[in-house]
């Protein structure tokens, strides 16, 4: 009799680039065949010899110290892909790297959820719901009069992909104008983005300052003293970018003379410690760093790997690279 079964697919090579995922290989649809898929999440144990691997896919909201790790034992690595879309806790662990490897960040996985995030911080903030939350806990019913998001001015700083996102979900909210800075100038269908020199004429106008800049040099305690001084009183500044692009004693001072608001889902430091002032500063509310960690994350994740190492395979350019070692 005949069998009809399907036959077994063949065996990867042994010879084939080790690739190492933090999402089991069996749950992303359209990987390509002829590579070795090693799953790692961040794990104390390796799933084989860093030395082998040739794409190293970092664990996403492993922190810092999980994702470099494996790096300095890399030596054939090619790419190194993040699951965010900052690299600055992954760069440090480059260095020594030969030339050539490619860092590639994940552009357009958390556009959606970081953009959805940034409008419920200006909105919640704005209309008073950490202290309608209190009241609930309180049962105590804090009726009164809120600012709306409507006609007012919105600043967008760091004017990429997330920040793009910000102001297309910000459309449908009637504001009074929408200004967007970013490292250099240029013109977007929308209107003019301006540089990062143009703050101190456009932060006086800004009822809402939205962050949403990359963590390097130049952005590195970017809203500092001066920065903070030439806000408009009572205007808002919401933070989903990284910690360290706020100075945050700059901004606790604000903050405790109720000069300024703030709404933020990254602190410097990251976690917030216990006992810290900015736990309990009047005019903050404060989120655990949870822009992107929704539901749209894993099916986003899991089609820029397929597309990333489609073209690893088929030695085509990679999406979003960063930089590449020299």
């Amino acid at each position: 009799m005949t069998s009809t079964a399907a036959p077994s697919p063949a065996p990867t090579p042994a010879t084939a680039p080790d690739v190492w995922l933090p999402i089991p290989a069996e749950e992303i649809d359209g990987l390509p065949e002829g590579l070795n898929y090693r799953f790692w999440n961040g794990g104390k144990d390796y799933p084989a010899d860093p030395a082998e691997c040739a794409f190293y896919v970092v664990p996403y909201l492993a922190g810092a110290e999980v994702a470099v790790r494996p790096l300095e034992h890399m030596g054939a690595v090619q790419v190194v892909q993040t699951l965010s879309a900052g690299v600055d806790h992954v760069q440090p662990g480059l260095v020594g790297l030969p030339a050539g490897v490619r860092l590639c960040n994940a552009k357009g996985v958390h556009e959606a959820s970081t953009a959805e995030l940034a409008v419920a911080l200006i909105l919640a903030s704005l209309r008073g719901f950490p202290g309608f939350t209190r009241g609930q806990d309180d049962e105590e019913w804090r009726s009164g009069f809120y600012p709306a998001l409507a006609d007012k001015s919105v600043l967008i700083v760091g004017y990429g992909s997330i920040g793009a996102a910000v102001e297309d979900r910000l459309e449908p909210f009637e504001c009074a104008r929408v200004a967007r800075v970013a490292r250099s100038a240029r013109t977007t269908a929308r209107g003019p983005v301006h540089a990062l020199d143009a703050l101190p004429a456009l932060l006086p106008d800004a009822d809402v300052v939205v962050l949403t800049t990359p963590l390097n040099p130049s952005t590195q305690g970017l809203v500092g003293a001066e920065f903070l001084a030439a806000m408009r009183d009572g205007a808002l500044l919401v933070n989903v970018a990284r910690g360290p692009v706020v100075d945050t004693d700059a901004l606790l001072a604000e903050l405790t003379s109720g000069r300024l608001r703030a709404a933020l889902d990254v602190t410097d430091p990251e976690p917030l410690p216990a006992g810290h002032p900015l736990w309990h500063a009047p005019h903050v509310l404060i989120t655990p760093h949870v822009g992107g960690s929704t539901s749209a994350f894993l099916p986003r994740a899991k089609r820029l790997l397929a597309g990333q190492l489609s073209r690893f395979a088929a030695g085509e350019p990679l999406d979003n690279l960063v930089l590449t070692t020299g």
